[in-house]
């Protein structure tokens, strides 16, 4: 898994990398010469091109001068622009801002006038105007200089992260840069791998630009495929379908029969051996109707058609046959439903996936969710998040990897906040960011199919973070593939159906 840095460990990593006796000096000339390659790339060549860079003060300011020495070395015309008094620069940029003078070029204050002129005759901008440590909404005339890099028409490479994006959340509060490509210097950031900020960021490229590997380390990390194929479940060549993944799934209601088919169907195209479902017994006949490789478990219901607290003693029962619960999509709130909920987490002896209506059900409660006898996966979207800690959206949307992280150390469960990108994060403190994913998940349903998968993989003997994090890998990879096909028409069961499909291309990736 890849360290992605927030912007303390990413001073942290500077300091530390200079207690090692490697001078800034040294890591701002490689990433300034890793900057001008990608503007090289992006421009099609160096001579007879034009550059713009455009710099703060600080040592994201640094790589950018660097990289302006490099480009006029290599032929290309370049202006550069500072967003602040030379005399104001300090350490590594002061000196380079030396070094670039001694090749003939004089750098010049900002002037939005000026730039507009050098942008409309540009072949590639370097973004250098603030990096990882940004918080907030942009000032005058950090803002101006902003906005003159995208609508300047020229491709923006950016260093380390879009200027503009905050380096630990990916918001962009203010005017942002939108880049065609980001070098991220050592590591990718926490804002270059973050909605909004992943897609401001354009094409990522993480430069190695000396440091310590040993040092590259963070609580955040970005799941590569190479680490989700080590986590896929092998069926032996002897065995049975109770020893391939037994899975109860608790779903359904009479206004929401769909639900319980879509867990199951997630379930069984994840690899479960043998998929259970319990709901309302009015709506059985529904349910089964449409799925003819599950069992069934009728379960006491009220009078609107939604499983009552007596449902309990009904799982109670059997609940030792099986190896993980899949539960809550379409269950949802009515009566005593979220009683029973509370109820069979807390008592499950067998790993359980928590989504929708088993979220709801716990509104304002969320400090419940610790009390229960096995490990949990909660998969909550922004508005079930803040139903659960009495939030409001917006503010979840704001920070998803800090409140993803507080949630499951209080709550104890793993807690998988989905959305691009999902986040996985583990009560211990870490984090998991999940890069795959499609549009084509934004549609009814999606989310049932990956409670299934998780339960398949919980069932099938993965710990309840790894059964998160490959649920998450695999269902972003079958929305791709769904994407592909079928555009902006796709379904959650062709999700589903896409499920083997994405496990075997990860299985035989390389």
């Amino acid at each position: 898994m890849r360290p992605v840095l927030t912007a303390a460990e990413t001073q942290a990593l500077d300091r530390e990398t200079e207690a090692r006796g490697i001078p800034v000096e040294n890591l701002m000339e490689r990433a300034g010469l890793a900057v001008a390659r990608a503007a090289m790339a992006l421009a099609g060549g160096a001579y007879g091109r034009r550059a713009v860079a455009v710099c703060g003060k600080g040592n994201n300011g640094g790589d950018g001068l660097v990289a302006a020495r490099f480009l006029s070395r290599a032929g290309m015309a370049v202006d550069v622009f500072l967003l602040a008094d030379p005399a104001d620069l300090r350490g590594p940029a002061a000196v380079n801002l030396d070094r670039l003078r001694h090749t003939g070029i004089t750098p010049r204050r900002f002037s939005r006038a000026a730039v507009d002129r050098s942008l409309a005759r540009a072949d590639v901008a370097v973004d250098a105007i603030v990096g990882t440590g940004f918080r907030g909404s942009p000032e005058a005339p950090y803002a101006e200089a902003i906005e003159a890099l995208n609508e300047g028409g020229a491709p923006v490479v950016a260093v380390d992260i879009p200027s503009g994006v905050e380096g630990d959340t990916g918001a962009a509060r203010g005017p942002a840069v939108w880049a065609e490509a980001t070098v991220a210097l050592g590591a990718p950031k926490v804002g270059d791998v973050l909605f909004p900020g992943a897609e401001r960021a354009g094409v990522l490229e993480v430069a190695d630009i000396g440091f310590p590997p040993d040092l590259l380390r963070a609580d955040v990390v970005l799941v590569e495929a190479d680490d989700a194929r080590s986590l896929l479940p092998l069926r032996p060549p002897q065995t049975n379908k109770r020893r391939t993944g037994v899975v109860l799934v608790v779903a359904g209601s009479r206004r929401f029969t769909g639900a319980a088919r879509l867990v199951a169907a997630g379930a069984y195209r994840a690899g479960a051996g043998l998929v259970t479902v319990a709901a309302p017994e009015s709506v059985l006949p529904t349910v089964q109707a449409g799925m003819a490789e599950a069992t069934f478990l009728p379960l006491p219901e009220g009078p609107a058609g939604s499983a009552s607290e007596q449902a309990w003693e009904v799982v109670a029962e059997t609940i030792d046959r099986f190896d993980a619960v899949a539960m809550g999509p379409g269950l949802s709130t009515d009566e005593e439903t979220p009683a029973f909920v509370r109820r069979l987490v807390a008592e499950s002896p067998v790993p359980v996936v928590a989504d929708a209506d088993a979220v709801n059900a716990f509104a304002g409660q969320a400090g419940d969710l610790a009390r229960r006898r096995s490990p949990a996966v909660v998969t909550p979207h922004a508005g079930e998040f803040a139903r659960l800690f009495g939030m409001p959206a917006g503010e979840v949307e704001e920070d998803r990897l800090g409140f993803a992280r507080k949630a499951a150390s209080e709550t104890g469960c793993v807690v998988l906040l989905k959305g691009p990108r999902t986040v996985v994060a583990i009560p211990e403190g870490d984090v998991r960011i999940n890069p795959t994913g499609s549009p084509a998940l934004a549609t009814g349903g999606t989310g049932d199919v990956l409670t299934g998968a998780i339960g398949a993989y919980l069932a099938r003997g993965l710990a309840a973070a790894d059964a998160a994090t490959l649920g998450a890998f695999v269902h972003g990879l079958a929305g791709e593939l769904v994407g592909e096909r079928r555009g902006d028409g796709g379904t959650a069961m062709d999700v589903a159906a896409a499920l083997p499909e994405a496990a075997g291309r990860l299985r035989g990736s390389a």
